[in-house]
């Protein structure tokens, strides 16, 4: 198992030394999330990119119905190569309280999918390099000509983890077209980790290689456990801190503790 850490709350400076601290404390990865309006999550990984060598960076998680896939596919591919091959993109639909409605974002979940589904669909055929062209139904794509930097150093191209709805088809569908899936359990309206059991039903279904991904904190669940279970990363979270005082602290001394201990390495 793989540890990481998303952080809660910072500044793209701060994104910056705190991938440092990571990477310094043996952690394996840092991620941020991407929000509708605050503070760029792909100049913070460029920061991040510059200042580590060896740790993963990436977002979790990117809504790429937001987004525009030749917009994202820059960033990504920019970050790929400043890192040296370094990155990886976690995306599902999002949470629309956190700024859809407000800001005139697509909120409608079906749409949101079909959006999410084509967005990655340019964004690695733009990876892939020219000509390309796309006819979907919310984007176009004409092959161009235009001199660019597109390229990637991760091959066949940098890695997606996808947000799933365990027990819903179509969403666990789409998750296994990627490279990792970052389970979760629709629970009368609410949404919960996976359970131990869960985890080692879907690591029974999926090939090996493929990444299950799991976000807690070491108060509530047992890396150890999840592990065993068949999770390949464990995401350790700690969104309380965003009510302390200096929640960049609190991150800063969470990860100089280092990667959960009850670990099986």
């Amino acid at each position: 198992m793989k540890f990481g850490f998303v952080v809660p709350w910072g500044d793209a400076d701060d994104v910056g030394d705190l991938a440092a601290a990571a990477e310094d404390a043996g952690w394996d990865g840092l991620f941020v999330w991407e929000p509708v309006w605050g503070v760029d999550a792909w100049i913070s990984l460029g920061l991040a990119a510059v200042r580590t060598s060896k740790i993963r960076l990436g977002t979790l998680l990117t809504p790429p119905s937001r987004r525009r896939p030749w917009e994202l596919a820059s960033q990504v591919a920019t970050v790929d190569r400043l890192s040296n091959g370094r990155v990886t993109l976690s995306v599902g639909l999002g949470a629309i309280d956190s700024g859809f409605e407000t800001f005139g974002e697509e909120c409608d979940r079906r749409v949101r999918a079909e959006l999410m589904d084509e967005c990655l669909d340019v964004a690695c055929g733009l990876w892939g390099g020219q000509p390309f062209t796309y006819d979907g139904t919310h984007y176009q794509v004409a092959a161009t000509e235009f001199p660019t930097i597109g390229n990637i150093v991760q091959e066949p191209r940098v890695p997606i983890w996808c947000v799933a709805a365990l027990g819903r088809e179509k969403s666990v569908a789409r998750a296994l077209r990627w490279d990792g899936m970052i389970p979760q359990v629709l629970d009368d309206g609410t949404v919960r980790q996976p359970h131990l059991d869960e985890i080692a039903a879907l690591r029974a279904s999926v090939a090996e290689g493929y990444d299950i991904v799991v976000e807690g904190t070491t108060t509530e669940h047992s890396p150890a456990a999840y592990a065993d279970a068949g999770a390949t990363w464990w995401i350790e979270s700690m969104w309380d801190a965003m009510a302390e005082h200096s929640p960049v602290t609190a991150a800063y001394d969470r990860l100089m503790q280092g990667p959960p201990a009850d670990s099986t390495g």
